[in-house]
């Protein structure tokens, strides 16, 4: 397979994962699957340009992103469980009420 298909599935992802931010902003799950599903896409881009080029970097740095997207998952899901047990809904309308 050449780098290209790497690319084009990259940027379909990509830009799956913006159009699911900007089309549904009513559901909090949605939102943070389109989120890692960009930051997949970026994770794609890394690792082909990283096989194409010879370069171990692209590799490397994938690894950061893959721990950043498990931290964000893990922390924005236990905000989302508190947030329902509170108010019983997930609704995104309702989440900027919050007062801290």
């Amino acid at each position: 397979m050449s780098l290209t298909n790497f690319l084009i599935l990259g940027a379909v992802l990509f830009t799956t994962g913006v159009v699911g931010i900007f089309l549904n902003r009513k559901n909090v799950i949605i939102i943070l699957m389109s989120i890692e599903l960009i930051l997949l896409a970026v994770n794609i881009n890394f690792v082909s340009f990283s096989h194409y080029l010879g370069n171990l970097t692209g590799q490397i740095f994938t690894f950061f992103v893959m721990t950043v997207a498990a931290a964000e998952a893990a922390i924005g899901l236990a905000i989302l469980v508190v947030f329902f047990r509170n108010r019983a809904t997930i609704d995104v309308e309702e989440i900027d009420s919050l007062k801290g």
